[in-house]
């Protein structure tokens, strides 16, 4: 089956409108990328842009959704024409130092999101009840553990349908009660990122939420526990547009309006939002109970998320091994577990985790361009795979490189910029990476794969002529 020319429009020529209900039915692997991307973190960025920003941030959450559903697009299409996972894929076409270079990028990223979200989970689950939150980290990564192991990819599957649509549906509610100011949300539609560290942290909290390498890299290892082929293009397909473009845009969309709309205030600045404070976004809506059904969302989707997520290095690391990356192989089983329930550390890290979900994922935002570059490095490439990437979707791709590279780079340099107003000596530097280690961890981080992405990219950039051009 040829998708050439149904790749002008992104494959949506390939979806068959008639066989909806089908597709309906049979949707599931980006379903459970979407959510991941409508998890905890991303409801903790969009909040705090608007409660932050005001509307000066809706261009982001709106091309988030956009950038995220192309993004996801075009890993779908590498993996349907391979038909084998991403890391493989690597492995057999740039080597193995490349292969292994994607596996620490996704393990960091995905590793210390997992941390982050069992955080968020534990301490609203002590919200909730009553009960110690290191107490909830332990009980959850055992149910976790058993749950993955068991039940394998469809108990993820199952669970992230019916809690990213009810967390859909309780913010799209609010937006109906909510007063929305049209002149205001126009002008945030006007691409620019507020000053200073809290904006570039902010806006690359948004999009790393939707355009993320966890995101990107295992939607191969889910179509193929769906046993998805080139066959099922359309299905595919019409699965990236409903769960990320869709879900994933209203939700992230009615969740900022909201938090524009209620929360905006100059006394509020990114690092002090709380659940509590967030949760008087729902006031307009259902009053005193605004806490509890505020809570109740967040703790769905971080339950949704952390088991998403938990998957996602296994996968990498399991198919890097020569393992099966499903739970009939006992080494990819038990993996699955010890992924589990080290996760059970993160309800014993300290602070707010508000702050920390906006960090993680503008941490793992950095690692992206990379990964984008590498999928399409490998689109273009004859010898991987049997057509060619289309003119449309080469600069799908490259525009969603450059916003996410823009993205990270703004966030890297205020990193950069509150690591050299610390103003100390050379000889100091050991002691000031000790006191706070994130941005010269953000900045070591940066540098590696900022030139292996330079790198490749030279190389997708002369197979992408090639291809115009018809000699590739």
């Amino acid at each position: 089956m040829s998708h050439s020319d149904t790749d002008a429009t992104f494959g949506l020529g390939a979806m068959s409108y008639a066989e909806v209900p089908d597709y309906l039915q049979r949707m599931g692997p980006s379903w459970v990328a979407g959510a991941i991307a409508a998890g905890p973190a991303t409801m903790a960025s969009v909040l705090t842009a608007g409660a932050t920003f005001g509307y000066s941030l809706l261009w982001i959450v709106v091309l988030s959704a956009v950038l995220g559903a192309t993004a996801q697009y075009l890993a779908m299409r590498l993996g349907l024409l391979t038909e084998a996972g991403i890391v493989t894929v690597v492995e057999r076409r740039l080597g193995d130092g490349w292969a292994w270079l994607l596996v620490v990028d996704v393990v960091l990223a995905a590793g210390l999101a997992q941390l982050v979200i069992m955080k968020t989970l534990a301490d609203v689950s002590e919200t909730v009840t009553g009960v110690d939150a290191r107490i909830w980290g332990v009980a959850w990564a055992v149910i976790l553990a058993l749950g993955l192991a068991g039940r394998g990819y469809r108990f993820i599957e199952a669970f992230a349908k019916v809690l990213v649509a009810a967390v859909v549906v309780a913010f799209l509610a609010s937006t109906f009660v909510v007063p929305v100011d049209p002149g205001a949300a126009a002008g945030g539609l006007v691409p620019r990122i507020p000053a200073g560290i809290d904006g570039a942290l902010v806006a690359a909290g948004v999009l790393g939420g939707a355009v993320h390498v966890t995101l990107i890299t295992m939607h191969s290892y889910t179509m193929r526990a769906r046993r998805w082929g080139s066959g099922d293009y359309g299905l595919a397909t019409f699965d990236v547009v409903a769960s990320m473009l869709v879900a994933f845009g209203i939700y992230s969309l009615a969740i900022f309006l909201v938090a524009a709309g209620v929360l905006h205030s100059p006394t509020i600045d990114a690092g002090s939002l709380t659940a509590v404070t967030a949760a008087q976004s729902l006031g307009p809506l259902v009053g005193q109970y605004a806490k509890w059904l505020f809570l109740l969302g967040l703790w769905g989707a971080a339950a949704s998320t952390l088991g998403g997520n938990t998957v996602v290095p296994p996968f990498l690391v399991a198919d890097k091994l020569g393992w099966d990356t499903d739970v009939s192989d006992a080494r990819y089983r038990g993996l699955l577990a010890v992924v589990a329930l080290l996760s059970a550390g993160g309800a014993f890290l300290g602070g707010s985790f508000f702050p920390l979900l906006v960090l993680v994922l503008a941490f793992g935002l950095v690692g992206t361009p990379f990964a984008i570059v590498l999928v399409l490095y490998l689109l273009n490439d004859s010898s991987v795979v049997p057509e060619r990437n289309s003119t449309a979707a080469n600069l799908g791709g490259l525009a969603l490189l450059v916003v996410a590279a823009v993205t990270a780079g703004s966030f890297v340099r205020e990193q950069a910029r509150a690591f050299v107003d610390g103003s100390f000596a050379l000889g100091d530097l050991p002691a000031a990476i000790a006191a706070d280690p994130v941005p010269g961890f953000v900045l070591a981080f940066a540098a590696v794969f900022a030139v292996a992405a330079g790198w490749l990219l030279v190389g997708a950039l002369s197979r992408m002529v090639g291809t115009v051009t018809g000699n590739v």
